[in-house]
């Protein structure tokens, strides 16, 4: 039996998905696509991972002191219980994260496949994600670093990229051979990607990684063992309340900020330390920004997604999401609008791509942003018990605001010349349900 614990990345301030995501509520923990967060979703599919040969532990965490609760409550909701989490006293990037969840798992002569995944990323075939990490599980218990390779449909140029041998055989399934990393490539020039993508052995790099807990402290030993030693003291003075684990803060605050991808894994093909692949074909999306949100939710047929009490005419490709009132749009194309009650976000829909805001609140969120967050929730995004508080109070204006919605959107309408009292609604006019 096969011994698996995931290990949930939740840290990281999703800048560039402001104004709803902010830095008392990062993106990882919004419901940007369905009815659960993205942090909900990755650990549903990660204890979906068990089968005949392989056990899934409850998931060991890292996040932000902030956050502890905010995280906990999440999974009660979708029936996960918390096995530990890892409370970083400041951001230390993933490197030292995984160490010491790795050293949690060692504790206790344990050694378990640890199943490393980013909290705030989407998939859209669940079947075919759950096949490939337990592929990826396989390999690792023998010994093994395992990195799920994205096959890319795009010439992207905001990711890194995994450089495999050869094509990869498009029947490739759980039953290839390992398929080992040549190596790492830093994100590329537009012309670059294509050459990437026309060649077939380029794949997207997603930061997921299966690999046993012993192994990685092994890798880290050997290639940086000053990022080693300084989490074995950040470790030895943990203080644990319950579940709660936090090391000692002025020696985690002395660990070197690293990536695991620098730290170790660039560093493996050709070592002592071999990393193999496996392809991920499974619909997967970072949500990088709003252009990637717009790409993953349901759409009119002019290509519009909105989330919210929205009114489009003569609008195409537009993504509207209304927090705390109704947002009407009228003959643009391309264009974000993201409406919250403090704050609203207008942008060119390839321009959000590239740029994150500079606005204060995505540091510092005012005491609306809750009830805001709670709000957008209420309106077909999901809902997290997380919020309740703000829920419950937006919940009772929100009552009062649905049952004057239609009279709202006519005077709305009627006022901007989209139609009157005479005559019927545009035909091209829709309305997102709310």
């Amino acid at each position: 039996m096969i011994q698996v614990t995931p290990v949930i990345l939740c840290g990281g301030s999703g800048t560039r998905l402001w104004p709803l995501s902010r830095t008392g509520f990062p993106k990882q923990f919004l419901c940007l696509t369905g009815n659960e967060s993205l942090f909900q979703q990755a650990a549903n599919r990660l204890a979906g991972l068990g089968q005949d040969g392989i056990q899934v532990a409850p998931p060991f965490i890292v996040s932000g002191e902030d956050h502890r609760f905010l995280a906990s409550e999440q999974l009660r909701e979708v029936g996960i219980p918390l096995g530990s989490a890892l409370l970083e006293p400041t951001g230390r990037n993933t490197a030292p994260a995984l160490t010491l969840a790795a050293l949690a798992a060692t504790e206790n002569d344990q050694d378990p496949v640890l199943v490393v995944t980013p909290a705030d990323q989407t998939i859209a075939d669940a079947a075919a994600f759950t096949a490939a990490v337990q592929q990826a599980i396989t390999q690792a218990a023998d010994g093994n670093i395992v990195i799920l390779g994205v096959t890319p449909d795009k010439p992207e140029t905001g990711y890194g990229y995994i450089r495999t041998p050869s094509v990869i055989p498009a029947h490739a399934g759980i039953h290839s051979p390992p398929i080992p990393v040549q190596a790492f490539v830093e994100k590329p020039t537009l012309e670059t990607a294509q050459k990437y993508l026309q060649e077939g052995n380029y794949f997207w790099n997603a930061g997921m990684f299966v690999l046993r807990a012993s192994v990685w402290l092994k890798a880290l030993q050997s290639f940086r063992p000053d990022i080693a030693q300084a989490c074995q003291a950040a470790w030895a003075a943990k203080k644990q309340d319950a579940q709660f684990i936090r090391p000692g803060k002025e020696e985690f605050a002395a660990i070197p900020a690293e990536s695991v991808d620098y730290a170790v894994m660039e560093h493996c093909p050709g070592s002592t330390f071999p990393i193999q692949m496996v392809p991920l074909d499974a619909g997967w999306s970072d949500l990088g920004a709003w252009d990637a949100v717009w790409n993953v939710l349901p759409k009119d047929e002019h290509g519009n997604a909105h989330v919210g009490d929205v009114l489009t005419t003569n609008s195409s490709n537009t993504l509207v999401h209304a927090s705390s009132r109704l947002v009407t749009l009228v003959g643009v194309s391309d264009l974000v609008v993201i409406e919250t009650a403090d704050a609203v976000l207008v942008a060119d829909k390839p321009a959000a791509k590239t740029s994150s805001t500079s606005s204060p609140n995505c540091k510092a969120p005012s005491a609306k942003s809750t009830p805001c967050t709670a709000k957008c929730i209420a309106h077909g995004a999901g809902t997290t018990a997380s919020t309740k508080e703000g829920a419950s109070r937006s919940s009772a204006s929100r009552s009062s605001r649905v049952q004057a919605s239609a009279y709202k959107n006519t005077i709305t309408a009627q006022s901007i010349g989209l139609w009157s009292p005479a005559q019927p609604k545009s035909p091209t006019a829709t309305k997102s349900s709310p």
